[in-house]
């Protein structure tokens, strides 16, 4: 395949927009013999004029070539080795050309097993999972590089896969939720074979490695905008596959999906991270099951959802769905103004549960307070403690005689002599 190649002047691509330790990388690279380019995402982000989250880089170099060339540099990975160059905190990942691996022909299952086969520069466009994301950018002659169409898909943007969708997304699931992900935060369209591919094979992801999906579920509600995500995982029948709970509840509401309560909180998290806020995985847990979890507290009387089993169930992590079940408590306490909040500001999570509420709670004040949970409650004497019993009763004894007596002289201050005569 010829591929298109923009010029320097073609492109918006300056190195004054690249980390200067990823150009380091790069040259050291280049001068050492090998070919080097900026590769994936950044690349991407950079043709669209925004500033890339992280730089990858892909050489010809193998990986114990890279090994011997920067000394500050480690070997990681079990299917694949690649290079993790560090620079104090920072981490440039150098990955090896590789090219597209084969399928394991078993019950005509093209799920990809074995993906470690070095391989050139087209070849290593060609195994990536979209177009927009397979463009190589060469410091060296300062040209940018398309084998798959991306430049093309870039200016529509559209968010289509390298070759045959149906092959690409059956050999590896885990990109329709990818899929999802760019589209979101790119603002992009997916492509319609593309979508319908995703639609046909959406069961598919149940045969996913469970921490690559749950890792890439994470990164889609915390990277991309995670309502437009919500959205369209729902739109997909995603959201039905790996967390059908959570999309019966959507469901099962009144309101149109993009103006339901769930899709709301996510919004709302958006305009917050948009401010600043760093969420931890766990609130951004706790803002995307919110609502179900408001609703089964309101109908006590029904088989309860076990949310937080059902979430280990599918491969969540106990640490983080733990956290999650702590501050969607918190919340509820907060929302209800009969509720006792002695000591709650002691605990680990206080700073989160109360961002938490701050966030979500214009919208669930008012029916909290027209709701069960917050209605005005008749509150139980407190039965006093056993040691405040027992000083009671002790006073009581001591007081007894005199306040007896005393009663009785008041009544009858000669009665008890006038008996005894």
């Amino acid at each position: 395949m010829e591929a298109r190649i923009l010029e320097r002047a073609q492109h918006p691509i300056s190195r004054r927009n690249i980390d200067p330790n990823v150009l380091k990388v790069l040259y050291r690279l280049i001068n050492a013999g090998h070919i080097a380019y900026l590769v994936g995402g950044g690349v991407r982000d950079l043709m669209l004029e925004r500033r890339p989250k992280d730089f990858d880089v892909g050489t010809s170099a193998h990986p114990h070539q890279v090994r011997e060339l920067f000394r500050n540099s480690r070997l990681v990975g079990r299917r694949f080795r690649l290079a993790h160059v560090f620079f104090g905190p920072q981490n440039i990942e150098v990955a090896t050309f590789r090219r597209r691996g084969e399928a394991d022909a078993q019950d005509d299952d093209p799920l990809i097993r074995h993906d470690n086969t070095f391989g050139t520069p087209e070849e290593d466009a060609l195994r990536r999972d979209f177009t927009v994301n397979s463009l190589f950018y060469d410091p060296r002659t300062f040209q940018v590089i398309d084998y798959v169409g991306g430049l093309d898909d870039l200016r529509e943007r559209l968010i289509r896969t390298v070759s045959d969708p149906e092959v690409r997304m059956r050999e590896d699931p885990v990109r329709m939720i990818r899929a999802v992900r760019f589209a979101a935060k790119l603002g992009f369209e997916i492509e319609p074979g593309t979508r319908a591919a995703i639609s046909s094979y959406r069961e598919d992801l149940l045969k996913s490695s469970t921490p690559r999906l749950v890792e890439e579920i994470f990164r889609t509600f915390s990277a991309a905008p995670p309502a437009r995500a919500l959205v369209l995982m729902e739109r997909l029948g995603l959201l039905e596959v790996v967390l059908p709970f959570l999309s019966e509840h959507i469901r099962a509401g009144e309101l149109e999906l993009e103006e339901s309560a769930t899709v709301r909180n996510l919004a709302m998290l958006e305009r917050a991270m948009a401010g600043g806020l760093e969420p931890s995985r766990a609130f951004t847990l706790a803002c995307l099951f919110t609502d179900l979890h408001l609703h089964l507290q309101k109908q006590p009387e029904t088989p309860r959802l076990e949310l937080l089993q059902e979430m280990r169930t599918r491969g969540f992590p106990r640490g983080e769905t733990e956290r999650m079940r702590l501050l969607l408590n918190a919340l509820s306490r907060l929302l209800n103004p009969n509720r006792r909040l002695r000591g709650m500001h002691r605990r680990p999570y206080f700073a989160e549960a109360k961002a938490l509420h701050e966030m979500l709670s214009p919208h669930y004040l008012t029916a909290a307070e027209n709701g069960n949970d917050a209605a005005p409650s008749r509150r139980r004497r407190r039965r006093p403690s056993r040691r405040r019993r027992r000083r009671g009763q002790a006073s009581a004894r001591q007081q007894a005689p005199h306040e007896g007596g005393a009663a009785v002289a008041a009544a009858d201050p000669a009665g008890s002599e006038m008996k005894e005569n």
